[in-house]
């Protein structure tokens, strides 16, 4: 039970992988159709080149038979491109005849008619060309020529007719021509094709395919190749193996498009295979391709076999194609709303930004105005510490000069130099000698304390009002007064009284300062604070 079980999971996966290896396969030659398709007319100007070669060689050329053989050629060339140009150079041919001395050419132009009316479905016209040619006059190379037209033709009607027994009628006939072709033909490549399609024709599938796989390497022929392909596509559609069937048929467009050919069955089968597939997009492209074509060639047959699939697949794709509308407006309302959502939020989380922008400005300025505070307090401290220290030591020194001036004047008293005692009390020049040392020590203490004071504000004056103190000298009045206000003495009774002068000569001196300054002179005392 066991070996059962392994041998049908080994089995199952042995067939998945063939199937994904198909696809696989399937998909990177439907892709290299699809870009040969998409650069066709890059194939067709190439094309159009070639048949200017070989309409000047023939313009230029003098002698008849070359130019029949070059008509021939046009012919050949126009045959499955464009059917209308091919029966003019047949018409050609048939006006160089009578200056030929070849009358058995004639059967040749008659079947080269056939075959070209063949292609523009014109099917009676075609067989009354070829009714018109005894097969006992012909050589062998031609007779063959003439059973491939007659097993075209039939072909070409069977595939045009509708009542089911007249197509079988017609595909007996087809048959039957094919086993004449047999018979007339040498072993070569083509008569190999025909035997392979006898062998299809019959059910004998596998031996058709040993025959098209020899043959397919001994050919370096494209349009050989073409047939090849296309006559393996029908071996796998006999044998039901849809991937490979489309594998083939796409191999056969390729080699039809890139050979510059428009009268093909292989595409428009293929696009019927896309269709019953699923894969819409590629079936319109292919059909669409395959109707251009047709319409080209005037080919009518195979412009017929397009209109009577073509409305189901157009059906089918404007379907797909509504839906797939449907699903953009669906994606398209989802985005915009989405979108809305998005600008709401984008908007809200601005607003929330710039709050918070605000709230960091604010918050900055506040540590800005912190930090100048905390330079205003621990300036306002070392100010307070450097005057408070000086001031213990001032005072020391004025109790020390106080008891020194004591004793001196006690010493007079007690020399009973009364004279000179009161002569000591009335001079003034004590006092004067303590202050101008106090208001030295003050200038001091200020400019270690402020040491670009000087400087910092004579640029708040004018030129011609800026004050620089005398050699010797430290601070002037006008200096002392606003070196007071820096430090906060702003009432001027405590400045005259500081200095000894009096309210009127404060304010004059002040008033004197603002009328030097620069700019607005109600903000100069406070730009002094700020130095």
């Amino acid at each position: 039970m066991k070996n059962v079980t392994y041998f049908l999971i080994l089995f199952l996966l042995t067939l998945a992988t063939s199937l994904f290896a198909d696809k696989n396969s399937n998909e990177e030659v439907l892709r290299k159709l699809d870009r040969i398709i998409d650069n066709k007319v890059a194939y067709h100007v190439q094309k159009e080149k070639e048949l200017v070669d070989l309409k000047q060689r023939l313009h230029h050329s003098g002698d008849n038979r070359e130019k029949y053989e070059l008509c021939g050629s046009l012919f050949n060339a126009y045959l499955h491109y464009q059917a209308d140009s091919a029966l003019y150079y047949i018409n050609g041919k048939m006006n160089l005849l009578p200056l030929l001395d070849h009358p058995e050419l004639k059967n040749e132009i008659i079947i080269n008619r056939a075959e070209v009316m063949g292609v523009m479905g014109m099917y009676n016209e075609a067989l009354e060309q070829l009714e018109r040619v005894d097969p006992l006059e012909l050589e062998r190379g031609t007779l063959a020529y003439y059973y491939r037209t007659y097993r075209a033709y039939y072909g070409w009607v069977a595939d045009y007719t509708t009542n089911n027994a007249e197509k079988v009628k017609y595909l007996k006939k087809t048959d039957a021509y094919r086993d004449s072709i047999l018979i007339a033909t040498d072993p070569c490549v083509d008569r190999s094709i025909v035997w392979a399609e006898k062998k299809i024709v019959n059910g004998w599938v596998d031996s058709a395919l040993v025959i098209l796989s020899d043959i397919l390497k001994e050919t370096p022929d494209e349009r050989q190749k073409g047939y090849i392909y296309y006559t393996f596509s029908e071996a796998y559609d006999m044998r039901g193996d849809i991937q490979k069937e489309i594998y083939y048929l796409a191999l056969t467009a390729i080699t039809d498009l890139e050979s510059s050919i428009r009268e093909y069955a292989s595409l428009q089968k293929l696009a019927q295979l896309m269709y019953e597939a699923g894969d819409l997009d590629r079936a319109y492209k292919y059909l669409n391709c395959s109707m251009e074509d047709a319409v080209a060639c005037n080919a009518r047959l195979r412009f017929i076999e397009v209109t009577q699939f073509f409305p189901i697949i157009d059906k089918a794709y404007k379907l797909k194609e509504e839906k797939e509308r449907q699903i953009s407006r669906t994606l398209l309302i989802s985005v915009s709303l989405l979108s809305l959502f998005l600008l709401a939020a984008i908007f809200y989380l601005y607003r929330w930004m710039k709050k918070l922008s605000v709230m960091r400005q604010n918050l900055s300025l506040a540590n800005q105005q912190m930090q100048e505070v905390n330079a205003e307090l621990a300036q306002t401290g070392k100010i307070k510490e450097v005057y408070i220290a000086r001031y213990l030591d001032r005072c020391v020194i004025y109790l020390d000069k106080l008891e020194f001036y004591r004793r001196s004047l006690a010493k007079l008293a007690m020399a009973s130099r009364i004279d000179d005692l009161f002569k000591a009390i009335k001079s003034e020049q004590f006092i004067r000698d303590e202050r101008k040392d106090f208001y030295n020590e003050f200038d001091k203490s200020f400019l270690e304390l402020f040491p670009h004071f000087i400087t910092s504000f004579n640029e708040l004056l004018v030129e011609e009002g800026r004050i620089y103190p005398k050699s010797g000298e430290l601070l002037t009045t006008e200096l002392r007064i606003f070196a007071l206000i820096r430090l906060g003495v702003t009432d001027s009774n405590r400045i005259a009284h500081f200095l000894g002068y009096s309210l009127a000569t404060i304010y004059n001196y002040r008033s004197k300062m603002r009328n030097k300054a620069i700019g607005d002179k109600e903000t100069f005392e406070q730009k002094v604070m700020d130095i």
